[in-house]
């Protein structure tokens, strides 16, 4: 199994036993359709920096990584279109409301897949970092070049936290610099990442190990 399908089958399993069966649905008809970048990231890190690493443990950290920024995505979405006030029908009032649901249990699943690992910190840091970056973006007086780069800060801290979860799940500490090459990967997009081959360099690997045995040997110095 490849890391796209490992990061997308954990995130989906993670959620498998939510209830009522609709929000349930509504939950991995959003995960099936996902581009899994986050995940993927954090299993790709854990790998570049222990070889012999065994992936299935590395999945639920992978799984929370990648529920709480697509949770965090649906949330901004919902703030920025704020579908009640278009919802021509109760029904598409209701899917509005559900879609709240859905990004609350996504954000809460990924917080549960992380809390008792060396990354809960990083990302409860995500989630306060969202909300002051949304409460600035609302404010009449931001301009649009500030609120698109407030947005767009979410797929940089969601990198971030891939690193991080990747590193500390073979007992390290990402290097600053690791956390400098998360956070230009997610340069170039806004809105959303693309699918993980094309988020992610062929050389994304190579580059984390690098970076990490050098802030090792300097460490050692």
């Amino acid at each position: 199994m490849d890391d796209v399908a490992r990061a997308r089958r954990a995130a989906r399993e993670a959620l498998a036993d939510v209830t009522p069966e609709r929000l349930r649905v509504a939950i991995d008809d959003r995960l099936a359709g996902a581009t899994v970048t986050p995940g993927v990231l954090a299993l790709v890190t854990a790998r570049a920096l222990d070889p012999d690493v065994d992936a299935n443990g590395v999945t639920d950290r992978a799984a929370g990584v990648q529920l709480i920024y697509e949770g965090l995505k649906l949330t901004r979405r919902l703030a920025h279109e704020e579908p009640w006030t278009a919802a021509a029908t109760h029904e598409a009032d209701i899917d509005a409301d559900m879609e709240v649901l859905v990004a609350d249990v996504l954000v809460s699943r990924g917080f549960s897949l992380l809390a008792h690992t060396d990354a809960a910190g990083a990302a409860v840091e995500v989630v306060r970092a969202f909300g002051r970056d949304q409460t600035i973006r609302d404010r009449p007086d931001t301009a649009p070049a500030a609120a698109a780069a407030l947005d767009r800060n979410l797929e940089v801290h969601a990198l971030e936290l891939a690193v991080i979860a990747g590193t500390t799940a073979v007992g390290g500490e990402p290097p600053a610099e690791l956390l400098t090459y998360a956070r230009e990967l997610a340069a170039d997009y806004d809105g959303e990442f693309p699918p993980p081959r094309t988020a992610l360099p062929e050389t994304a690997a190579d580059r984390i190990a690098d970076i990490s045995e050098r802030a090792v040997s300097a460490t050692d110095r």
